[in-house]
């Protein structure tokens, strides 16, 4: 029987120690945080109720508009927030999961041990429990550690007033006025989810727009959007300090300008979990930190693999799971696909939603990829117009000549659900025109999905058209 050591709780290591058990692997889990990691207890779990409840009261802000109304008054005046109550659901539902997942470890026959964990060479795993050490020899090790959230040295959370992003649901009120450093994934999903629930909200971005790396067309959507809703933007500026003064705080940006405010929330990147984990004394190379592996999940020293945040690809649950599941298959003999990035699909949890797929318009643009695309404006869908969806567009790429879809963008109510049925055409290259005979409910969302399909048939020699 194959001894397989697994460090860390978070998606990467759970699901590869119920790989490994189910392969007839003898698994042992280190976990120091709580199963489900960062991913269930402070970040995707919790951050995606919170947006959740967000959700709600961003479709009470058009309700008047559809027609309701309570008692002659306006919908989103009768409605408000307690934010401890809604912040007790989130951390609740983070421990409810934690717990499914603790029981689903031990039903498989997972022995989890809550301690902290470091190499000992690239065959055994030293635990530090209750404050005994215990070693593990292995055959196969996993390192899952992933990351926490980067400090800035002049910046310091006190987790009151100055936040990070696994602070905020120590909050039972709502920001008055919220000052959101850093204008990524993190940053943008929280400040239209506070902007959704009643803060006002001050977005400091270093960049011109929103979410760099995304989608430009997609982020200048959401920005628009941002300014509509009164989310006060500073592009091209930078923190420098939060200093807390009593119950407020100041901002100060590059340039000596401050911004005074209820609360700030730092979301400024992250940092690797790699210090004490002994990868010296295994031979693994790092790189700022940051563990890298090949398509197998395999780092540079025999028999270690690592998988999820801390490898530093995506920083996605979903890519850390399958990086977990790939190292299990490929160390314990079954088959493996090795990762292809190009068919992971990821989503910003904003209102509306970003999700993407495969190829990218600057891709296309750079001249890294021969894809032409077509855009559908959201605007003449009649599902939209029903739910009053004014923002928002699908995108789809497909090869020329082939016709072969390559990847594709949706802006819309839910699109991390409507995006699955464009990850399923790049995953099995399907053709547009294959696509385009596929039936869909009408009126539905979905619709401009097949829509588009529609107008790249036939024109896969062009250039990219928008409709």
């Amino acid at each position: 029987m194959t001894r397989v050591v697994i460090v860390g709780g978070g998606p990467g290591g759970y699901e590869a120690a119920l790989v490994a058990s189910q392969l007839g692997g003898e698994v042992t889990l280190v976990d120091r945080d709580g199963l489900g990691g960062a991913a269930v207890l402070t970040d995707c779990v919790p951050s995606k109720t919170l947006i959740a409840t967000a959700e709600v009261m961003s479709s009470m802000q058009s309700a008047s508009e559809l027609g309701l109304t309570i008692g002659g008054g306006e919908v989103q005046q009768a409605v408000t927030v307690n934010l401890g109550l809604v912040n007790r659901r989130v951390l609740d539902l983070a421990r409810a999961q934690s717990a499914d997942i603790a029981m689903t470890l031990a039903a498989s026959g997972v022995r989890v041990v809550r301690g902290t964990a470091r190499l000992d060479g690239p065959n055994a795993v030293v635990a530090t429990v209750d404050g005994s050490e215990e070693r593990y020899g292995a055959e196969v090790v996993l390192l899952a550690t992933g990351t926490r959230p980067r400090e800035l040295p002049d910046a310091r959370p006190d987790g009151e007033r100055v936040l990070t992003w696994k602070q905020v649901y120590g909050l039972d009120r709502v920001p008055e006025h919220l000052v959101v450093v850093g204008s990524g994934v993190t940053g943008a999903e929280f400040a239209s989810a506070y902007n959704a629930l009643g803060s006002q909200v001050t977005l400091v971005s270093s960049r011109d727009m929103v979410l760099p790396g995304q989608d430009e067309e997609a982020a200048r959507v959401l920005q628009d959007v941002f300014v509509q809703r009164g989310v006060d933007l500073r592009p091209r500026s930078r923190a420098v300090a939060v200093r807390r003064e009593g119950d407020r705080v100041l901002v100060t940006l590059t340039g000596g300008d401050t911004i005074e405010a209820s609360h700030c929330l730092m979301a400024v990147g992250a940092v690797p979990n790699t210090e004490d984990l002994g990868l010296e004394s295994a031979g693994i190379a790092t790189n700022r930190g940051y563990i890298p592996v090949d398509t197998v999940s395999r780092t540079s020293a025999r028999g270690v693999y690592a998988a999820g945040d801390v490898t530093g690809v995506f920083a996605l649950a979903s890519v850390a799971a399958m990086q977990g599941r790939i190292a299990m298959w490929h160390s314990l003999g079954d088959a493996v696909t090795p990762l292809d990035l190009s068919h992971v699909s990821s989503n910003v949890f904003t209102s509306p939603e970003i999700a993407t797929v495969g190829v990218t318009q600057e891709q296309v643009e750079a001249g890294l990829s021969t894809a032409v695309g077509v855009m559908v404006p959201l605007r003449g869908n009649a599902r939209a117009k029903m739910q009053n969806v004014t923002e928002g567009f699908v995108k789809l790429f497909c090869l020329p000549i082939t016709g072969i879809i390559v990847g594709g963008v949706v802006v819309a109510p839910h699109a991390s659900e409507l995006i699955h049925a464009i990850s399923v055409a790049v995953a099995e290259r399907i053709t547009v025109e294959s696509f385009s005979h596929d039936f869909t409910v009408y009126p539905s969302i979905s619709g401009s999905i097949a829509e588009a399909a529609r107008r790249l048939h036939g024109h896969a020699e062009e250039h990219s058209i928008t409709v």
